[in-house]
């Protein structure tokens, strides 16, 4: 099963259309205007699997944060191999569209943020509407990204004491839930659609025109207890589409607009972009959030990440510490983590193809 993971953005990116050319499937290669790490091309990927004249489409994405692509692109590539999940799709006649590394800038140099430092899940917004002021995180924003790199251990007191002070839920939803106020902070939402954004979008456009069903798993990682795969609704704040997703994925979809979800409320979510470019479809959204490390060893990779970004003349040594902290924090290469990761996976695509082949 682990040979579906890759160890860099280029091996995934080779193995993924390898995989589609294995099946006969032409991809869809949108190059991205950067290079990559190691000075390759970096693309948004796609195949469309099933039938294209289907009323019914089932979205699945890989890397919106970038590094966390190393699971979602295993995740394809083992859909793609997948014999009688793939009988199944062609016997519900329905359209399955592969999207692959949304951010591959970031999958490339191993950082959640886009080229533009854009966290890619809070830039799908409109931008000519003005949006409230993080207030929390401008609180905390020096002591997120601190001069030094590891920070001093005064910074880690304040840090700690300011999460003591706001409680934890108040604390994740000031530094995650997105600002737009600190262009080399944490969770960016930028203020203009990004590359990614109107690719996607366009992805999102043509495939979508004329459905009338549209699901969409998004995967992810970095959120709750290792190997598990929390379901986290992903759609607006409607009743009625909550309880659809529920139905089609179980009771145990968590959504964040209640506090249920491990996940800060977040604004400017990817996949609600199916609302706006098929106003006429029925949207079923859900993120899979795959746990890895605790939230305060994901937080420190982070900053840590975003510190390296502002301070390229960081020495080697500290770049590679650096680098191996946010892959590990979000993928865990254990056998045991990855094959959760792929059983959860397959029950959710098959759980959505028997969803939209229902109705």
């Amino acid at each position: 099963m682990v040979e579906v993971f890759s160890q860099d953005y280029a091996q995934a990116r080779q193995g993924f259309l390898a995989a589609a050319a294995g099946r006969g499937l032409i991809a869809e290669s949108v190059l991205h205007p950067l290079k990559g790490a190691r000075d390759e091309d970096l693309a948004m990927d796609s195949v469309l699997l099933g039938s294209a004249s289907s009323e019914s489409l089932l979205i699945v994405t890989s890397g919106t944060h970038g590094v966390e692509g190393f699971c979602g692109s295993g995740c394809q590539r083992a859909l793609l191999g997948d014999e009688e999940l793939l009988k199944r799709i062609d016997a519900s006649k329905l359209a399955v569209l592969l999207v692959h590394a949304v951010n591959p800038w970031g999958f490339s140099h191993l950082r959640r943020a886009n080229e533009d430092n854009i966290d890619l899940n809070r830039n799908f917004l409109e931008f000519a509407q003005a949006r409230p002021r993080n207030g929390g995180y401008e609180e905390l924003h020096a002591l997120l990204l601190p001069q030094q790199w590891p920070p001093a251990d005064a910074n880690r007191a304040a840090l700690y004491a300011a999460r003591e002070r706001m409680g934890h839920r108040e604390f994740q939803t000031a530094v995650s839930s997105g600002q737009d106020s600190r262009p080399d902070g944490l969770f960016f939402s930028g203020t203009v659609p990004s590359w990614s954004n109107r690719t996607l979008r366009a992805h999102v456009k043509r495939h979508g025109a004329g459905k009338r069903r549209i699901g969409w798993i998004d995967i992810h990682t970095g959120l709750g207890p290792n190997g598990h795969g929390e379901k986290i609704y992903a759609g607006r704040n409607d009743a009625a589409d909550l309880a659809r997703t529920r139905a089609w994925y179980g009771a145990d979809v968590m959504s964040y607009y209640d506090g249920g979800s491990a996940s800060a409320e977040v604004k400017g979510s990817a996949a609600l972009c199916a609302h706006e470019e098929c106003p006429d479809a029925e949207v079923t959204l859900m993120g899979l959030e795959y746990g890895t490390v605790p939230f305060e060893a994901v937080l420190h990779a982070l900053r840590g990440a975003h510190w390296l970004e502002i301070h390229p003349e960081a020495p080697a040594a500290l770049r590679a510490s650096i680098d191996r902290a946010i892959r590990d924090a979000f993928y865990t290469e254990t056998e045991l983590w990855q094959g959760m990761v792929l059983g959860q996976a397959r029950v959710a695509i098959l759980q959505a193809v028997t969803a939209l082949a229902r109705v």
